[in-house]
């Protein structure tokens, strides 16, 4: 537990009640409180006892009156209030173990805390939940929750993720459905290990748990060129994509007539390893597995195309985009219909490819700044530069490998626009805005 108080934020219900940096909270009307999930949870109601220990030792007792579900206003010196759980398993397809030496620290490590899919949305595969932390859960309702399943076969699974304890994931998920935890889950697909068959059988089950299972997708397995001494995995070829999406969808069909959702939806990814269309915006119901790369093209071109209904009244100074090599048709066709309203447009398209965790990843979020720093080398740009958000660390503007946009900025002497995700910001920023 490390439940001592950083700060109490000005106005809020705890300012000026004798609550002091430095304090640390025991309890919450009388529970004592591990982490920062018993916080949120005891401290939701209108009335309540805080009891907090000062640096001395001193233990002293303050009342708090505010709104129900009102945030209390103070912040810790952790944000857990504890110590991040790490992966116990051994996942065959681990990007992580995937990385090359030399990269900062934290990117090694993996985490499996479903505190941080809770509040984060951070996928977990249920190995490390103690029979103390399930009962939590369905306690507390800590929902939604995001869970990384890749099979529901007992083997299949277990070996998958290399751990003794993977067997037992399904059996988890139907105790918590059984409790009304609603889940959001995963697939990471790889070919010949849980396709096909195994895939279909996974489907059936997942789908046996809607609605608790609320929505499913269905991701292709990532290969870096940094495999040395780890399982033998393949990509997925054209074909195998094809047939992948196929099974998907026409499942999919399925649970829309007997439940009234498709719940499993295939990535963007696999649409384009297989060169398949994209579905229409509304085929994604809402979009619940954006964050996982389902649906996140179609609703950039949907968002785009609203915005350029507009007058944008550009800039017309030239600009080049970078963006990974998936994505490169995309954007272009965007550019594309942004010069048939504004011919005047000076704007080009470039794929960088990832020579970093090499050519099979060619995703723009794992484009590191040595790798676009070559591609703009070879084409001398002119103008801006706009790069995704997706690019950069969260809330900074550095790369994966540290370079910085400012480095970018100076090696080229352009400036540089990071574009947010939305297909809205993306038509701003051709225009200069």
């Amino acid at each position: 537990m490390n439940s001592v108080i950083s700060r109490i934020v000005p106005g809020s219900p705890c300012d000026g009640r004798k609550i002091y940096s430095g304090d640390r909270l025991m309890r919450i009307n009388g529970h004592v409180i591990h982490d920062v999930l018993d916080y949120k949870f005891y401290s939701y109601d209108s009335e309540i006892i805080l009891q907090l220990e000062s640096k001395e030792g001193k233990v002293r007792l303050v009342r708090i009156v505010k709104d129900d579900g009102g945030d209390l206003g103070l912040e810790f010196e952790n944000y857990l209030m504890d110590k991040a759980r790490g992966c116990a398993n051994r996942c065959i397809f681990c990007f992580v173990d995937q990385l090359p030496d030399g990269m900062r620290e934290t990117l090694y490590f993996k985490d499996d805390d479903a505190r941080l899919s809770f509040l984060q949305g951070n996928y977990i595969t249920l190995t490390n939940l103690s029979e103390r932390e399930i009962e939590r859960i369905m306690k507390l309702h800590i929902s939604p929750i995001n869970v990384s399943v890749h099979a529901t076969d007992p083997d299949v699974r277990k070996m998958m993720l290399g751990n003794k304890n993977g067997g037992r994931g399904y059996e988890l998920m139907k105790r918590l459905s059984e409790a009304g935890i609603v889940m959001n889950c995963q697939i990471v697909c790889c070919p010949g290990i849980n396709d096909g068959d195994v895939l279909r059988g996974t489907m059936r089950d997942l789908a046996l748990l809607y609605p608790q299972v609320a929505s499913v997708s269905v991701v292709p397995v990532g290969l870096t060129c940094h495999r040395e001494k780890l399982y033998p995995l393949k990509p997925f070829d054209r074909d195998g994509a094809r047939s992948t999406v196929c099974m998907v969808e026409d499942f999919g069909k399925e649970c829309l007539k007997k439940y009234g959702s498709k719940i499993f939806f295939p990535s963007d990814e696999l649409y384009i390893k297989a060169e398949l269309p994209l579905p229409e915006d509304e085929w994604y119901e809402g979009y619940p597995q954006l964050e996982n790369g389902v649906g996140m093209i179609r609703l950039l071109i949907t968002e785009f195309n609203e915005a350029l209904s507009e007058e944008l009244s550009p800039e017309h100074t030239a600009f080049t985009v970078v963006t990974g090599v998936s994505a490169k048709p995309y954007i272009e066709g965007l550019l594309n219909e942004f010069k048939k309203k504004y011919p005047e447009t000076e704007g080009k398209v470039a794929a960088a490819e990832n020579d970093f965790f090499g050519h099979t990843i060619d995703v723009a979020g794992l484009l590191t700044g040595r790798d676009i720093i070559k591609k703009l080398d070879s084409i001398k740009p002119r103008g801006r530069v706009l790069l995704p958000r997706n690019m950069l660390r969260h809330g900074e503007g550095v790369f994966l490998d540290d370079v910085t946009i400012e480095d970018i900025e100076k090696r080229f002497n352009v400036p540089v626009r990071i574009v947010e995700q939305s297909g809205r910001d993306l038509a701003l920023a051709f225009a200069g805005k």
